[in-house]
């Protein structure tokens, strides 16, 4: 996973480079925890461009990084969606509390 922290923004970017699922989403939840404790953003956003594969564990991951910004008073969004991850977030109903953005 790569990690951009933007310090004017407050914004922690974090870019998954590999499949999600039970064994990988323990190691994506243990990274971003790390960073936002170390950053303390406002907002962090996943990109998942590179994602070709995701179960519910993935969603499982991202919620648990939404619970802890709520805490944190930030957001999560998330960007860069496959039409298939996009079907997966929408029919797991989290795209109503950490939205998709279209940015490429």
């Amino acid at each position: 996973m790569n990690v951009n922290y933007e310090e004017k923004d407050k914004l922690l970017l974090l870019e998954i480079t590999e499949e999600i699922d039970h064994h990988t989403s323990e190691k994506i939840r243990r990274k971003a925890d790390y960073e936002i404790t170390r950053y303390m953003p406002r907002k962090v956003v996943f990109d998942f461009h590179h994602v070709t594969f995701m179960d519910s564990a993935g969603i499982g991951m991202v919620l648990g990084r939404y619970k802890m910004m709520k805490m944190l008073g930030g957001s999560v969004e998330m960007i860069n969606v496959s039409p298939m991850l996009k079907k997966v977030f929408e029919m797991s109903g989290i795209t109503k509390i950490c939205p998709l953005k279209e940015v490429s």
